[in-house]
C-alpha cells in the first residue's frame, strides 16, 4: 500500500521507483519536515512549504512540541495543529500531516475533530501522525502528568482506536482504562474515507510495532540502521503474522535529518561548523550516518537506496534550519530523480 498513491498531482519524478517488496514497483514518497521548535514563524513555515508543494514533494509534516529547550524563552514554537491548518489552507496538492502529534497533550476525541477538520480545510489532504509522548520536559513545564511508557502505550493504542471510531461510525463509545466516549460525534467526517492515514511512531519492538500491525497504515522509524533496522522490521512482520495482517499494506517511513551540500568541500565545512556547535566530533557526525545524512548528493543518494532495498517506501526528511528551501530543492533535483 501506498498511502501516497491517491493523491492526483504530478510528483517530483514520473519514474516509478523499484522497491523489492513483493515482487512489484511502488512509488516513494518524500516529505519536508517542519520542526516548530526550532524558531519557525509562520511565514518561514509557509515559504518551505510552498516550495516543497512546487517541487512536488508528497507531504509537510510538522513536528508535535511546546517548545526546544530551557533557553527557549524567546524562541518560536508554534501549535502543531494551528500551524497545519494554515498550511492546508494554502496550498492545493501536497498532503499536510504530524510527525508525530503527541497523544498526551490531546483527548483523542478532540483530536480526532482537529484532524477531521483539517482533513475537509485541505480537501482529504491529512495525515495523522500519532506517538505516545516522550519529552518529560514538556510534560512537567505544562503540568502534563507523565506516567510510565507502559501507561503511555496503553493510552496511545486506545487512542488510536476511539480516533477511528470517530472518523468511521455515526456516533462512537468507547470505554477503556484511560479514556472514555459515549455517542460522541464527530461531524463533519474526514473528506478521506475510510478515514485518514495513521502513522505511528516508534521504535517500541512489543508494543509500538504491535500498534502499528493492528491499528495504523504506517509505521515511521528514525535514524536507525544495521542490525537495528532489521529488528525492527522482523518484529513488525512478527506482529504482521500474529494479527494475519498483510505486512507489505504497512507502508514504511524513515525520518532523517538532511544537511545535503553541493561537494565534498562545503560537507566538510559544514560538518566542522556542526561539529563546533554539538561539541561531537567530525568522525562521530560521520559514524551517525545513514541515520542522519550529512553529504554531497551522491552520498545521500546511497542512503536512500540502502533503506528501499530494506522495504522502505516513504521517507520524512528534515532539513538544516532556516536552510529548508535551498536543501529541499537539492534533494529533490539531485537525489530523487536518480533513485533507481
Amino acid at each position: 500500500m501506498n498511502l501516497y498513491a491517491n493523491i492526483a498531482f504530478i510528483p517530483i519524478s514520473e519514474i516509478q521507483y523499484s522497491v523489492l517488496e513483493a515482487g512489484k514497483n511502488m512509488r516513494i514518497g518524500f516529505a519536508v519536515h517542519i520542526a516548530p521548535q526550532m524558531g519557525f514563524d509562520y511565514e518561514h513555515a509557509k515559504r518551505v512549504t510552498l516550495r516543497a508543494e512546487k517541487l512536488g514533494y508528497d507531504l509537510v509534516t510538522i513536528g508535535d512540541h511546546l517548545f526546544l529547550d530551557e533557553q527557549s524563552e524567546e524562541r518560536n514554537c508554534m501549535e502543531a495543529w494551528t500551524l497545519a491548518s494554515a498550511l492546508a489552507a494554502v496550498t492545493s496538492k501536497i498532503r499536510i500531516g504530524t510527525l508525530v502529534t503527541c497523544n498526551s497533550f490531546r483527548h483523542p476525541g478532540i483530536l480526532a475533530k482537529i484532524a477531521a477538520t483539517v482533513d475537509i480545510i485541505s480537501n482529504g489532504r491529512t495525515l495523522l501522525g500519532i506517538g505516545a509522548g516522550w519529552k518529560k520536559l514538556e510534560y512537567d513545564a505544562y503540568g502534563i502528568p507523565f506516567p510510565s511508557v507502559s501507561e503511555r502505550m496503553d493510552q496511545l493504542e486506545e487512542a488510536v482506536q476511539i480516533i477511528k471510531l470517530l472518523w468511521t461510525k455515526p456516533k462512537a463509545t468507547f470505554t477503556g482504562k484511560h479514556y472514555k466516549i459515549k455517542d460522541a460525534l464527530c461531524a463533519p467526517k474526514p473528506v478521506q474515507k475510510p478515514h485518514p492515514p495513521i502513522l505511528v511512531g516508534g521504535h517500541g519492538k512489543k508494543r509500538t510495532l504491535r500498534i502499528v500491525a493492528e491499528h495504523a497504515n504506517m509505521c515511521n522509524i528514525t535514524f536507525q540502521v544495521g542490525p537495528e533496522l532489521d529488528e525492527l522490521l522482523e518484529a513488525l512482520q512478527r506482529h504482521c503474522k500474529t494479527v494475519r495482517r498483510d505486512y507489505n499494506s504497512i507502508d514504511k517511513s524513515f525520518f532523517a535529518y538532511c544537511y545535503i551540500t553541493e561537494n565534498e568541500q562545503k560537507t566538510e565545512s559544514h560538518l566542522i561548523e556542526i561539529s563546533k556547535r554539538s561539541g561531537r566530533t567530525v568522525s562521530e557526525l560521520k559514524a551517525d550516518m545513514p541515520g542522519i545524512w550529512i553529504g554531497t548528493p551522491e552520498t545521500v543518494r546511497d542512503r536512500c537506496q540502502y533503506l528501499i532495498s530494506k522495504g522502505f517506501t516513504s521517507f520524512q526528511i528534515r532539513f538544516l534550519f532556516d536552510k529548508e528551501c535551498e536543501m529541499s530543492e537539492l534533494f529533490a533535483r539531485q537525489v530523487i530523480p536518480k533513485l533507481s
